[in-house]
């Protein structure tokens, strides 16, 4: 029988704690904390490993909207900040409760650029004692890349994976070809990006070509604010984003874009699960029917023309949007438009995932390794 394409496969799903339940005992396993501070949201993950998955202990997420000011005024806003530091305390408190043996807690381009983001930080570390590392455009497209590691095709030879943020979008396009299909999605998830070089080869998957784009939903949306016809304003936005990519120039034998069994494009981000949640026509968002799906270029296309016609008002109250989203997803279907357009492939593969699962599968692989190296050196 064939799989149904609008089921999440199973190697993809990342297993959540059931709801009443109390967290489970250190004894049941070591745990792992992630923190992503974007540009328009801050999102934490404490989990544990389980087997080649990770069982979510606790989550947070909560729009902060960090950066709405940063493309105008080029630093972060007092309300921002204020709202912020009042989500990452609730970070702190839920890391308090768990013993956890790992953590890693990151900020991206709103911080990157922000001409304040230093006091920002230290001002995050006095109020709620938390240490925000600040990673590079390339760490940022890495961790995307590898949490979408279980969603690579074995068959797959080309794979472009991009993950469209609050401030900035990045791509990574990489050659798997040479590599024995069963190796691919281990082959992924060890991958290096190092921006001293051209081209990185690890394990046989190598970077073709990479960008990192300082534009994102919430900073695009602020750049073609001031349009107020919603068409011509899709449309500047789209081509203002394509004009960003000229430096990028991954493959030139297009001809493999036709074939959906040896080009896979995953995209990770709010504005791709959104447009599959529209799809599906969910009225409540459900990460198990949205993760690892695929979607069509044609299904994307009739979900972002129906999103453009509603209108401001229709958007804010349908359901598959939510408010908090409603105002950007215009900006980001500019940007999903945009990438089908240069590089028009039948299908696209949705990841409900970004670099807190990213962080968590390296963590938990790297603690992983010490703990074997570690037990040989014991048994010798």
């Amino acid at each position: 029988m064939a799989q149904d394409p609008t089921r999440p496969a199973q190697d993809a799903i990342i297993r959540p704690r059931k709801r009443g339940g109390r967290p489970p005992a250190q004894s049941q396993g070591e745990l792992f904390a992630a923190l992503d501070l974007g540009t328009n949201s801050c999102r934490m993950l404490i989990a544990r490993p389980e087997g080649a998955h990770f069982r979510i202990i606790d989550a947070f997420a909560k729009t902060v909207r960090l950066g709405p000011d940063i493309e105008r005024t080029g630093s972060l806003s007092r309300a921002a900040i204020e709202r912020t530091v009042g989500a990452l305390k609730v970070c702190s408190s839920k890391l308090s409760r768990q013993n956890v043996v790992a953590q890693r807690l990151v900020a991206t381009e709103a911080c990157r650029r922000a001409s304040n983001g230093g006091k920002f930080l230290s001002l995050v570390k006095s109020r709620t004692g938390l240490d925000l590392e600040v990673i590079a455009p390339e760490e940022e497209a890495r961790l995307a890349v590898v949490s979408c590691a279980p969603l690579v095709s074995k068959r797959a030879d080309q794979l472009l994976v991009f993950d469209i943020g609050g401030g900035s979008t990045e791509l990574v396009w990489m050659d798997i070809s040479h590599i024995d299909p069963q190796h691919r999605q281990r082959a992924v998830m060890k991958l290096r990006l190092d921006p001293r070089v051209e081209a990185v080869e690890t394990t046989g998957a190598r970077v073709v070509d990479f960008i990192s784009v300082p534009l994102g939903v919430a900073t695009l949306n602020e750049r073609f604010d001031d349009v107020l016809d919603e068409s011509a304003r899709f449309a500047l936005m789209s081509w203002y984003f394509e004009e960003q990519l000229q430096n990028f120039v991954p493959y030139n034998d297009l001809d493999i874009l036709s074939d959906p069994e040896r080009f896979q494009m995953i995209g990770t981000s709010g504005t791709v699960t959104t447009v599959a949640a529209a799809h599906l026509g969910l009225k409540r968002y459900d990460r198990r029917k949205v993760d690892g799906i695929t979607m069509s270029a044609e299904q994307i296309e009739a979900v972002v023309s129906r999103l453009v016609s509603l209108g401001p008002e229709a958007r804010l109250n349908d359901p598959a949007i939510g408010r908090d989203r409603a105002k950007l997803i215009i900006a980001g279907s500019a940007i999903l438009q945009t990438l089908l357009r240069i590089w028009p492939t039948q299908r696209l593969r949705v990841a409900d995932r970004g670099l807190r699962e990213g962080m968590l599968y390296s963590m938990m692989s790297h603690h992983a390794a010490a703990k074997a190296a570690a037990n040989k050196g014991l048994s010798t």
